[in-house]
């Protein structure tokens, strides 16, 4: 089949992003207009309305963004995280190296509980980076920390991401859940030995915190026992319900955003202005990701009438290619169009046109397990386009809080070591299937 008119899609899709306009018009009208271009009967773009009605609008599943997103908005409000930090600080401070456990702790935990990359990563910035530069720590490795510890919340559950992905593939989003915790604290493990590695070896890029007080070690883990306790409870709440069968991720979601609002009303600084202004983020975040759904329907099944399957089908390699191969070159794929595009469009336009060849290859494994399985990985490599230049988001966020003399060359070089373990830890999980698949066929969440 002639593959020139998908190709041209392909073509001013990309031009219509990179010259600024809105991806989900850009996605919609290019599906429009090659309907015309191409001669496609117009009723056809009939079927891709019935996809936008069953597949995005009515679609229950998709309740659970606005909630989380609304959950994550409060607890960032909340005062869990400088709580926290103050905790750990304490306890971790004093050992070279200590304080940038903390940070990285700190990262799992509010990953674990709100999952919203650039909150979390402003939030660490505003109360990590001043006091780590302060005490003599690199500015490399403090805001190279900041921003990969900070992206750990696409990955580990609540995960809007993996929402999505449960959502685009049809596979079970508390499967997803179960299958992103071990890459997720994989990840947070080799972060954690990096940071210690390099403390023990160069001690004077993450030199030592002097002691505020003579506070003894109980009182310390007492106070860290208290301030973990809000986030945990709403982790176990959040997750445990999806696990014992009791809540589907949305009614999870619904418990999540009550257990954080709750909290939120409690912190002494809650305001009705923060409130308001949580429901207004919640909102415009949502309609962002919903209305990228309704324009990557439309392109979807214009580019699949046109051949678009088959096209991507010759470009990864065809009949000839092994599943080993086709695979490395997705991920290849994802790594590059994660350094200009987000993660939501690449999830929406790339995923559905890839899902059907890796399901037809053989990994040795169930069709429902390579797909459960190609979707954390698709995961785990998404999490490094936050870090990529020219455009990663986490970069940008940092740059915009960071104090005065870092640069944002600094700040590129900062990244690199943490790029590099992320696709360390993309590389484990392709080796070893089983970080992926065991806790969910443990747990059998369906």
């Amino acid at each position: 089949m002639d593959h020139a008119w998908p190709l041209a899609m392909l073509a001013l899709l990309f031009v219509g992003i990179f010259a600024g306009y809105p991806v989900a018009f850009v996605l919609a009208g290019t599906g429009v207009a090659f309907t015309f271009l191409a001669d496609i009967p117009l009723l056809f773009l009939s079927l891709g309305v019935s996809r936008i009605y069953s597949g995005t609008l009515t679609n229950w599943l998709l309740i659970a963004v606005p909630l989380f997103v609304f959950m994550g908005l409060m607890l960032e409000r909340s005062g869990v995280a400088a709580r926290l930090l103050r905790s750990m600080a304490g306890l971790f401070g004093p050992l070279p190296g200590g304080y940038a456990v903390a940070v990285t702790l700190i990262g799992v935990i509010m990953a674990a509980s709100t999952g919203i990359i650039g909150a979390s990563v402003v939030l660490m910035g505003l109360l990590a980076l001043p006091a780590m530069l302060a005490n003599g720590y690199d500015a490399r490795v403090s805001t190279g920390l900041i921003a990969a510890s900070g992206t750990l919340g696409i990955l580990l559950p609540p995960s809007i991401m993996l929402i999505i992905l449960g959502d685009t593939l049809r596979i079970s989003v508390g499967d997803l859940f179960m299958g992103a915790v071990f890459p997720g604290l994989l990840l947070a493990g080799l972060y954690l030995a990096y940071i210690v590695v390099l403390g023990l070896l160069r001690p004077r890029l993450m030199p030592p915190l002097p002691r505020g007080d003579s506070v003894g070690l109980g009182r310390r883990l007492a106070d860290l026992a208290r301030d973990l306790l809000a986030p945990l409870a709403l982790i176990v709440t959040v997750l445990g319900s999806i696990i014992a069968g009791i809540a589907t991720p949305t009614e999870s979601a619904a418990l999540g955003a009550v257990g954080a609002l709750v909290l939120a009303l409690a912190a002494p600084d809650m305001s009705w202005r923060s409130f308001a202004d949580a429901l207004r983020e919640s909102t415009k975040t949502s309609a962002m990701i919903i209305f990228v759904m309704i324009g990557a329907t439309i392109f979807s099944v214009v580019f699949k009438r046109l051949g678009g399957d088959g096209l991507i089908e010759s470009l990864l390699g065809g009949d000839d290619a092994g599943p080993y191969q086709v695979l490395f070159m997705i991920m290849l794929l994802v790594f590059v169009l994660g350094m200009f595009l987000e993660w939501v469009e690449i999830t929406l336009v790339v995923l559905p046109l890839v899902a059907p060849v890796i399901a037809g290859l053989d990994f040795g494994m169930t069709e429902s397990q390579t797909m459960l399985w190609f979707a954390v990985l698709f995961a785990v490599n998404l999490q490094t386009s936050f870090l990529t230049p020219p455009f990663g988001y986490a970069l940008f966020y940092i740059r915009g809080i960071a104090p005065e003399g870092v640069t944002i060359g600094d700040i590129y070089r900062g990244i690199v070591p943490f790029v590099a373990i992320q696709l360390a830890a993309l590389g484990l999980a392709i080796a070893f299937p089983q970080i992926v698949t065991w806790l969910p066929e443990r747990l059998l969440v369906h």
